[in-house]
């Protein structure tokens, strides 16, 4: 049978409870009969949504790819339909893979939702705020799928029967119902939750200053978008003050501090942490095959997606978020004696800018100029300096089809990003100079010398600041469709999209999966240009 939206709803019902779902307790198999009897379990509905968001936080590909900063990790020939936007078809695994998995989080908070006025015993206060996360998830995922696949089936009930006439809901209603999902879930959540992991009522700002900033471009746009958007940043702000040392902060032991606004949990616990977190897996390649490396429990092996050369030029001197987020040096971890390779010694250096070829040719190890990237060398077909900021040390490596068993929270919100909310929600009401603190309290946190005026800022220097801050933490192609540079930038930044120049303004939608349409009996309708 077809998996599509149908079937997935239907199937919510089948899920797991725990007594305490964002921490690491036990989750068991609940019958109906069992939910309706017992208010505990309304926690098993509830949690059941936190342990979807991960799925539904973890879509890289569709969020990464095809853009100015990150491209697919291969040499710089052939075709591909996501990232170079050849031949993209409504068979693509990555973009069905988004709209089921953001259907599939809408389905449990449906069933939360429709549900909980079943359920003996549940209390009035208990209700209210799982209805509040809930609806918090639903908004979520809702902002997702419009963004990506623009007019969506507008789904708000649980579903109990099979139905196939679903239509597609224009933007602007989809946007009103997020909206709306939002304040009423502001109203319910706690100020400050007494469970580390809770959806609070900062986490709920930050998201609708995100959808009102980007309804702010929209034809359908409100009249106070962009204020209420950078009223919603500064509140966020103001409670989340900027962790002191960045690097500090991407560690294990310093991931949880006020500057974060809402983490997805897995922990050490195999039960709760089910699959684990893969964050740790980004932006890596093939570094195993050189001398002295080996598939390390540090270094990890890679999910595909590279960054683009450009993303890399993009930290000047002194800006302490680069050796934060990039490993320039990979240091041997084991001996080859035949190959005079001790335990510690450089293995691979990617120096920032050119070295000589007479300086490389007196080093023993590898050396990779920037130029040089996604140019075979004769040990790898790419290579480039990896990423760091997620590292999971300690953590198996695991190969590809294996649960990857991070531990390490899933940072979702945090203040930084909500500064360039900020920041751009002014410079879009024309007051450049309050934009412009707004970088520089970044880049200051980043020890970076170089503030920026009022005269200097443009929406392409919040885009630069924004990959240099949220590397691999955000959907870079939402944020570049929403202020109108996808295509400007990716044509000039990415050099798969650059070569095969196939870009165009119907990409800035992505086709309905067309198991959907199939399903649907064709009441559901497709995309233009697909």
């Amino acid at each position: 049978m077809k998996k599509n939206i149908l079937t997935l709803i239907i199937a919510a019902l089948s899920l797991s409870s725990c007594s305490n779902f964002l921490e690491e307790e036990n989750r068991q198999s609940l019958t109906s009969n069992e939910i309706f009897q017992d208010p505990s379990s309304f926690d098993g509905l509830v949690g059941q949504i936190y342990y979807l968001a991960r799925n539904a936080t973890s879509l890289y590909n569709i969020n990464h790819l095809g853009t100015d900063i990150y491209t697919r990790g291969a040499i710089v020939a052939g075709i591909d339909e996501l990232n170079d936007y050849v031949n993209l078809r409504p068979f693509n695994g990555s973009v069905s893979s988004a709209w089921t998995t953001n259907y599939r989080l809408i389905a449990a908070a449906n069933v939360a939702i429709d549900r909980s006025n079943e359920i003996s015993g549940l209390t009035e206060t208990a209700k209210s705020k799982g209805l509040g996360q809930a609806k918090f998830f639903r908004a979520f995922a809702y902002f997702n799928l419009v963004e990506q696949f623009g007019p969506v089936p507008l789904i708000l009930n649980e579903v109990r029967s099979a139905q196939v006439d679903l239509k597609r809901v224009e933007e602007v209603e989809v946007y009103a119902q997020i909206l709306k999902d939002l304040d009423e879930a502001l109203a319910a959540v706690d100020e400050t939750p007494a469970l580390y992991g809770t959806v609070s009522k900062d986490a709920v700002r930050h998201l609708k200053a995100q959808v009102l900033l980007t309804r702010g471009y929209k034809s359908f746009k409100g009249a106070n978008d962009f204020s209420e958007a950078a009223s919603l940043a500064e509140t966020v702000i103001s409670r989340h003050p900027l962790a002191s040392d960045f690097a500090q902060f991407f560690t294990k032991a310093g991931q949880r501090n006020n500057e974060v606004v809402f983490a997805l949990l897995y922990g050490s616990n195999p039960v709760t942490r089910r699959e684990g977190n893969d964050r740790h897996l980004l932006f890596k390649f093939s570094y195993d095959v050189y001398p002295g490396m080996t598939r390390s429990t540090l270094y990890h092996r890679g999910l595909g997606p590279a960054p683009t050369p450009y993303f890399f030029s993009l930290f000047e001197e002194g800006d302490k978020r680069e050796a934060a987020t990039l490993r320039r040096t990979l240091l041997a971890e084991i001996a080859d004696a035949e190959r005079g390779v001790k335990v510690g010694d450089t293995v691979i250096h990617f120096p920032k800018t050119p070295w000589s070829q007479a300086l490389i040719g007196s080093k023993s190890y590898t050396v990779v100029n920037p130029e040089n990237y996604f140019i075979p060398n004769g040990t790898t077909q790419i290579q480039y300096p990896m990423f760091r900021k997620f590292d999971d040390p300690g953590v198996p490596y695991t190969n590809g089809g294996i649960d990857p068993e991070g531990e390490r929270d899933a940072v979702i919100m945090r203040s930084g990003e909500a500064y360039l909310f900020a920041a751009e929600a002014y410079l879009q009401m024309g007051d450049k100079v309050k934009a412009a603190t707004f970088i520089n309290a970044l880049r200051t946190r980043a020890g970076w010398n170089k503030p920026v005026t009022a005269d200097q800022m443009t929406i392409d220097v919040i885009l630069e600041e924004s990959a240099r801050e949220l590397a691999g933490e955000t959907s870079r192609w939402m944020e570049l469709k929403r202020t109108g540079k996808l295509m400007e930038r990716a044509l000039k930044y990415n050099p798969h999209v650059a070569l095969n120049n196939a870009l165009r303004d119907f990409h800035l939608l992505r086709p309905i999966p067309n198991s959907e349409i199939d399903a649907s009996g064709g009441s559901l309708t497709q995309n233009n240009g697909y």
